[in-house]
């Protein structure tokens, strides 16, 4: 597990590169090593044939996550059909490690994608940090989830041995800092190798359309 302090500093920085636009936003032909990293070796994915899989690293604490968690929304209504979006919880911190159980105990709960954006909400506008168990089952309660039913889901063997997994496939994706985003276990894009929001997902869904084409066996895209 990285510390708190290091996991701080690298939410800041994302935070700053992705909001600042240091420099001039990117634009096609998006390269290796400038506007994106290529994964070696690439990772296995968890998403079904014929999808390619977007995965976002994030802690709900993470002020950078925060800020990009309404694009998310925004591009999750103009994606392509054959992306798959899926979330991954960087279990960093000790706080970051109870969010990552919250956030797995919703998933089993079938509770994930409604619970997002009021977890971020709470946290970051309520400034209620739902660091505790206790604070967790009362924010669960409010989406019609039972005390007894959150605390057994949530310290399951099930969840706890997705938020190791979780803290081995980031180790293998070889993220610092928060919000990442993988494309399809190969490639890792940052705001600070976009310049803009804008740019950063034109660059995911430029490597989508990538690895859609490959896998279709149409020419690949320069």
């Amino acid at each position: 597990m990285r510390s708190t302090a290091l996991a701080l500093v690298l939410v800041g920085l994302a935070t700053l590169t992705a909001q600042a636009q240091p420099r001039a936003p990117a634009t096609p032909p998006f390269q290796a090593g400038t506007h994106f990293t290529v994964l070696s070796p690439a990772q296995p994915t968890s998403s079904d044939s014929g999808k390619v899989e977007v995965a976002e690293v994030f802690m709900f604490g993470c002020p950078g996550c925060n800020a990009f968690e309404p694009r998310i929304q925004e591009w999750l209504g103009r994606k392509a059909d054959y992306v798959n979006f899926v979330r991954v919880p960087a279990p960093w911190n000790a706080a970051a490690i109870v969010h990552a159980r919250a956030y797995y105990t919703a998933e089993a709960l079938g509770k994930a994608g409604e619970i997002d954006a009021d977890f971020f909400n709470e946290i970051h506008v309520n400034r209620n940090l739902l660091e505790t168990e206790a604070k967790l089952a009362a924010f669960f309660a409010k989406h019609g989830v039972d005390e007894a039913k959150f605390k057994t889901t949530f310290n399951s063997e099930a969840v706890t041995a997705k938020v190791k997994h979780a803290d081995e496939l980031i180790e293998n994706y070889k993220v610092t800092s928060t919000p990442t985003v993988i494309v399809n276990g190969k490639y890792a894009t940052a705001g600070s190798m976009a310049g803009s929001y804008e740019a950063w997902f034109a660059i995911i869904d430029d490597l989508a359309a990538r690895e859609h084409a490959a896998a279709s066996g149409a020419p690949a895209r320069p």
